[in-house]
């Protein structure tokens, strides 16, 4: 496998919409601003884009029952999807540089939950969020995935539009063994062999502690490379604590590793890039301060 021009992503959205001082509280998350501080979404977007990203994520991802409630999901999905495909495309649209906007299709029933998964509901949640973003985007980004089977389900109803598919699947990063695996205990390689069988592009690993990335990079590439398939390989990783097994991602803000401070972030993602990763940015916690680093010292 050759190694690939460098991709820069963009960082986490919730904490940095906090951090600007626009509207935030549980349990609607970064959703909350899309109606009630849309222009603080854009300045979100611009400043990872300033920073370096070439690649931005919709700020679709709490647009779910799960944060947003049943009912105002039912009444509204679709348009707060298509608020933020909209808001991201005119961030990405207002530079000189060319700027990808990947269409965010989160956990439909909760983060870091497997068990939570509803197969006989996929359509109801998913479909108004394909609705909403479609104008709006360059790619679908299923991210935050915990189990194979909901990326299957998402695949199979993406619309026929030719955009390119990336997957990023959340790793167990508590009580780990020797193989990296999801959140949902299936070992990466079989996750890599799946994706591989779905016309997936890319494959990203995110939401996680930057200790079990590496791992996850090698055992992706190894199936890649048995397979002579040709998928991209990236990560994002966050900057809290370990999260146990029964926590939900975006329940609160959590504190903060002082360790995964911009200098502290980039030598995990040198790393990365060193086994092979070509796309690079941040999930939770890691802000365009972060992305500016990556983008000054791994070109």
């Amino acid at each position: 496998m050759s190694e690939r021009p460098l991709v820069i992503l963009d960082g986490g959205m919730g904490r940095e919409l906090q951090r600007r001082g626009a509207p935030f509280r549980q349990p609607e998350w970064s959703a909350l601003a899309l109606t009630e501080a849309p222009e603080a979404v854009v300045a979100v977007h611009r400043a990872y884009i300033e920073a370096g990203a070439s690649v931005i994520t919709s700020n679709s991802y709490a647009v779910v029952p799960f944060h947003i409630g049943e009912q105002r999901f039912a009444r509204e999905g679709e348009a707060l999807a298509a608020t933020a495909g909209q808001l991201a495309r005119a961030a990405a649209d207002a530079g000189e540089q060319q700027v990808r906007v990947a269409g965010s299709l989160p956990p439909l029933f909760g983060s870091y939950r497997p068990d939570l998964y509803t197969p006989e509901r996929v359509d109801e949640v998913l479909a108004p969020l394909l609705r909403g973003l479609t104008p709006h985007v360059d790619l679908w980004l299923a991210e935050t995935q915990s189990a194979i089977a909901e990326v299957r389900a998402i695949q199979s109803r993406l619309p026929q539009d030719g955009k390119p598919f990336w997957v990023s699947f959340t790793l167990q990063d508590e009580d780990t063994d020797d193989t990296p695996r999801l959140r949902s205990g299936e070992p990466v390689s079989e996750a890599a062999e799946a994706v591989a069988g779905l016309g997936v592009q890319t494959l990203l690993f995110n939401c996680s502690q930057p200790e079990v990335i590496g791992a996850a990079i090698d055992a992706a590439k190894a199936v890649f490379e048995r397979l002579g398939v040709d998928i991209a390989i990236g990560a994002y990783a966050n900057a809290f604590p370990p999260q146990p097994k029964d926590a939900k991602a975006n329940d609160g803000l959590d504190e903060l590793r002082e360790d995964l401070d911009p200098p502290g972030y980039l030598r995990w993602t040198q790393q990365w890039r060193t086994r092979g990763a070509s796309l690079l940015g941040g999930c939770c916690g890691i802000g365009p301060e972060h992305i500016a680093q990556l983008h000054a010292h791994l070109r």
